[in-house]
């Protein structure tokens, strides 16, 4: 499917459940590697992840392409087009759009980083353990505003 199909797909979807005109760019993007969409709010535009399509066919794609329309037309009206919004939650049960999309089979989180460095007061010991080295000349203590002295716990491998 091209882009141009993709987006006669999202106008005919979005007149009919929504009965609004999508008056945007929408296009795939294959860098998407966690997501099934994405929704624009500057630009307005609305961007598919092309291995959903293919991995689990037009009937999944079309409920994120609606759950991309809810947050389009939401933003559009100034009404709340986020996802832990009462709007967005009641219009995406209406049209039928999916909260999640499924996962592709080899796209994994990324692992958090291990704790390398602390920070700790020089006047109470309270220790800060962080994952990227800080800069303790920015920061102080927050209970006692102390200064800060900079441990380093394991070396980064780069």
């Amino acid at each position: 499917m091209s882009n141009e199909e993709l987006q006669q797909w999202i106008e005919q979807v979005s007149l009919r459940s929504f009965g609004v005109p999508f008056r945007h760019k929408a296009s795939f993007n294959g860098r998407l590697t966690t997501t099934g969409g994405r929704y624009f709010t500057k630009s307005h535009n609305i961007e598919i992840n092309p291995r959903q399509l293919t991995m689990f066919g037009r009937e999944e794609t079309e409920k994120i392409i609606k759950h991309e329309l809810c947050h389009y037309h939401l933003h559009l009206a100034k009404r709340g087009y986020m996802h832990r919004d009462a709007d967005f939650k009641q219009l995406l049960a209406r049209v039928g759009g999916s909260r999640y999309c499924q996962s592709l089979p080899g796209a994994q989180a990324r692992k958090p980083l291990p704790i390398r460095y602390k920070l700790v007061c020089v006047s109470c010991a309270m220790e800060y353990p962080r994952k990227r080295k800080p800069d303790p000349r920015k920061y102080r203590c927050g209970r006692c505003a102390g200064m800060l002295k900079l441990l380093v716990l394991k070396e980064s491998g780069k």
